[in-house]
């Protein structure tokens, strides 16, 4: 499969890392594409990844993943141009904070809306699932932990897009996804997102995750 990550920060590397060594055609977007970082990057990385600009990336991918930052989000869509999404998959990673408050910080978006609800809004013509919000970097590739694989949760309007982004999470080692239902959900999954980042700053560590017990 053929994917276009745009962002290169921690997320957009690790997915997109993981992502080419299960194979896939992997373009990961970037404002420089020729920077030393990114250049590192794909010098030590397997499966042979390439590197490109937002548009270049999103041109290039079957799915779309979108892991940049939220505040430069649509911007980077908007550098990528809104028609490389039209019909994809786009699997948002996105949460809104707002670090001006310092930390932990707050959401940006809350309430009556989501991250996901505007990302939809921006593109809606892609098929778009929030997914990878809830749990950090180290973990979002073979996740390991003593008690078992973590649980994942998505969210979208589209059953196929839903399916395609369970079937990725599981290349990657998950054991598939918890559907919440439409993208609406996502105003669920963003506040749920800052409960691992407020115990995270609460107990200085990131090594935790989310499990759902079933009796």
């Amino acid at each position: 499969m053929r994917i276009g990550v745009l962002g290169s920060g921690d997320v957009g590397r690790t997915l997109a890392g993981g992502l080419a060594d299960r194979g896939n055609e992997v373009k990961l977007g970037t404002r420089d594409p020729q920077a030393e970082r990114i250049q590192t990057w794909l010098s030590g990385t397997g499966g042979n990844p390439s590197a490109g600009t937002f548009g270049e990336a999103a041109e290039f991918g079957e799915v779309l993943v979108l892991a940049t930052r939220w505040d430069g989000t649509e911007n980077a869509i908007r550098l990528a141009g809104h028609a490389a999404f039209a019909g994809k998959v786009v699997l948002d990673t996105t949460n809104p904070l707002d670090f001006s408050r310092g930390v932990p910080p707050t959401l940006s978006v809350a309430g009556n809306d989501s991250a996901g609800e505007q990302v939809q809004r921006w593109l809606p013509d892609a098929r778009v699932v929030k997914v990878f919000n809830t749990v950090g970097n180290a973990h979002m590739v073979d996740p390991d932990f003593p008690d078992g694989p973590p649980d994942l949760y998505i969210c979208g309007d589209d059953p196929a897009a839903k399916q395609t982004a369970t079937e990725l999470a599981r290349s990657l080692g998950w054991p598939g996804a918890i559907d919440l239902g439409g993208i609406l959900h996502a105003r669920y999954l963003e506040p749920m997102a800052m409960v691992w980042i407020v115990h995270g700053f609460n107990i200085k560590s990131w090594n935790h995750a989310f499990k759902l017990l079933r009796k």
